[in-house]
């Protein structure tokens, strides 16, 4: 079955093919009404924009996609610099995103390919599948970061690999960590060995799977303590990064004049948690000695800030690797029974809880 053309797209929504062209090199020179017509039409005929369709038919980009938000923490940045220049630490920077990236990049390379990544959302979901899906010969994205309808266009004509949050769409190659086990462990080690009762937790926007995953982690180990259990995080944040751990931090400790202060706060992620750890030294409160903090992901920073910041650590390079080889395996053999993986995480110990 050949690939479908501009051609067929322009015979679908009945405009002219200089149209079609001009939804997606300039979608807002069309009308709205116009605009989405040529859309759907491209989407049910499985239509892939891209001055390189011949490659993409015949695999021969040697181009792996990477489709990504961009999770850049200017408060990270910053303070990892000042950090990397006092500890001679050049990885002290590299977050969540940087460590898949990472990953992904040294096993493509092992297998003769090139990584092309689209770390943003500017231009909306649309730009971003096509910036991608045309040009590559398979590509991995992350849960949530691309509308279901459109991965299952992209789908029909290449490879693609989801990475972390829920299996959206069966037929498709999936990977997460597991993180709601992760956080479970986390929590029980706080309420088991440290005798904490009084808990927080900080997450993420609904719309995060990651995150909610480890809440409902962090309910399954209250459930187990008969401590209450909360159907909602104490707070939410917009962004999980370290300015949003800052605000959360200081909104719980407003909230102890009211409420009595809880012994721990858990945090969807460590750079929230770093922000915390500052905002705690900033209001004159000892860490873990009158609040215990955590984080989730297990950055390189998590290790250098004081107190070193108790995490779970989540294999984040592996989790790239993991997507290059199956992204391989699935261009070797595109008829084989879609594959799901659910990857450990280990906790690790350090002073932010109290532990030695």
């Amino acid at each position: 079955m050949s690939a479908p053309t501009v051609y067929d797209v322009a015979e679908r929504s009945g405009v002219s093919i200089a149209t079609v062209s001009r939804v997606y090199r300039n979608p807002d020179s069309v009308r709205a009404q116009t605009r989405d017509r040529v859309l759907e039409a491209a989407r049910s005929l499985g239509y892939v924009p891209s001055g390189n369709a011949r490659g993409l038919a015949s695999r021969t980009t040697g181009v792996l996609g990477l489709c990504f938000p961009d999770y850049a923490d200017p408060d990270a940045e910053t303070d990892a610099e000042a950090e990397a220049d006092a500890e001679a630490d050049d990885s002290a920077v590299m977050l969540y995103s940087d460590q898949i990236i990472r990953g992904m990049e040294r096993a493509a390379r092992r297998h003769g390919y090139a990584l092309l990544i689209a770390a943003s959302l500017a231009g909306g979901p649309e730009s971003l599948v096509a910036k991608v899906a045309g040009r590559v010969d398979g590509f991995a994205v992350l849960a949530r970061t691309v509308p279901t309808e459109d991965l299952e266009v992209i789908s029909r004509r290449l490879p693609v690999v989801m990475l972390a949050g829920p299996r959206e769409i069966d037929h498709l190659d999936h990977i997460e960590v597991a993180n709601s086990d992760g956080e479970r462990e986390l929590a029980r080690h706080l309420i088991r060995d440290h005798g904490l009762r009084r808990l927080a937790f900080v997450g993420g926007l609904r719309e995060s799977p990651d995150a909610e995953a480890r809440f409902r982690g962090y309910q399954e180990a209250c459930r187990e303590a008969g401590l209450p259990v909360a159907d909602e995080p104490d707070l939410r944040a917009e962004m999980m990064t370290q300015a949003e751990g800052e605000r959360t931090t200081d909104a719980l400790l407003d909230r102890a004049a009211v409420h009595e202060r809880p012994q721990a706060i858990l945090f969807a992620n460590d750079q929230m948690a770093i922000g915390a750890l500052h905002a705690l030294e900033r209001r004159g409160v000892r860490v873990p000695e009158d609040i215990a903090v955590t984080g989730f992901d297990g950055i390189p920073m998590s290790r250098i800030v004081r107190p070193s910041l108790t995490t779970v650590r989540q294999p984040m390079r592996r989790l790239g690797e993991e997507a290059v080889e199956l992204l391989i395996q699935r261009l070797a053999d595109p008829t084989r029974d879609p594959v799901s993986l659910m990857l450990p995480v280990s906790l690790t110990h350090r002073a932010s809880c109290g532990c030695p």
